[in-house]
């Protein structure tokens, strides 16, 4: 259940010198939420930039890291958007030992209501979290099959899907564009131990095999990407966020904005 009004389907932005541009013009094209990924948060002011140089699309960190910004800074911040009805906030970490002990504290001490808030979740202890306190869960490089579990997890919290996509038909290029992102964040160990729980082996992870690349970066024409949207919603997921790689954010979600009208 899309409790925060997010829509069916999302784009995520990187800071250019034109994102603040961009995003407007991502938000007419049809998009019902603009994502700035949490590498590309130098600075909070970014979000509230963004939530004043659009005028309907929701606004959405993905996400804050919890590591890097303090409850307080991500409350202030929050404080001075609620106003506008369209910044929800997406949180996400720590990178530590006791991952599950740091993300308690921080909500413990974040004065952001519940139902404005997003948790970045894989796990079953994560998912929990995600549905007892807050709105719901957001998740990255997961498949269909992992977004129907996370459904029965969740209940009717909101669940939110982050998807890597290439428009490109070519399977070597596009297979290349996935592996640059994959080649990090396949030795993190939070989405290394989610990539076997999803039943991919040690040797599909090390060598990014073509068919750990394409079960989890969609690729190929608008059509196929089309399909593979369609499969997530089908799942459960409430809210698609497509996340391009190889190309600007811009030329993308000029590219992808056909899937506004199919994902209605």
């Amino acid at each position: 259940m899309d409790t925060l009004g997010l829509g069916r389907l999302g784009i995520s932005i990187d800071v250019s010198p034109s994102y603040l541009d961009d995003a407007h013009e991502l938000e007419s094209l049809g998009f019902t939420s603009v994502w700035l990924p949490g590498g590309q948060l130098d600075r909070l002011g970014r979000l509230a930039d963004l939530v004043h140089a659009t005028e309907k699309a929701t606004i959405v960190p993905g996400i804050v890291p919890v590591d890097v910004y303090s409850p307080a800074q991500t409350g202030e911040l929050f404080d001075g958007l609620s106003g506008t009805g369209r910044f929800v906030v997406g949180l996400g970490g720590p990178q530590s030992a006791r991952p599950l002990a740091g993300l308690r504290k921080y909500l413990d001490e974040l004065e952001v209501p519940a139902d404005h808030l997003l948790l970045a979740a894989l796990g079953p202890k994560k998912l929990e979290m995600a549905r007892d306190r807050a709105a719901g869960a957001i998740a990255l490089l997961v498949t269909p099959e992992w977004t129907a579990q996370a459904r029965g997890a969740l209940g009717g919290s909101t669940l939110v899907v982050d998807q890597f996509v290439v428009v490109e038909s070519d399977p070597d290029r596009a297979r290349a564009a996935a592996r640059q992102p994959l080649s990090f964040l396949a030795t993190v160990p939070g989405y290394r131990q989610n990539f076997l729980r999803m039943g991919f082996s040690q040797a599909d992870v090390d060598q990014l095999s073509d068919r750990f690349i394409d079960s989890l970066v969609m690729w190929g024409s608008i059509g196929t990407i089309a399909s593979r949207v369609a499969e997530h919603h089908e799942a459960g997921a409430d809210h698609v966020v497509l996340a391009p790689l190889g190309a600007s954010s811009i030329d993308a979600g000029r590219a992808l904005s056909e899937l506004v009208v199919s994902s209605k």
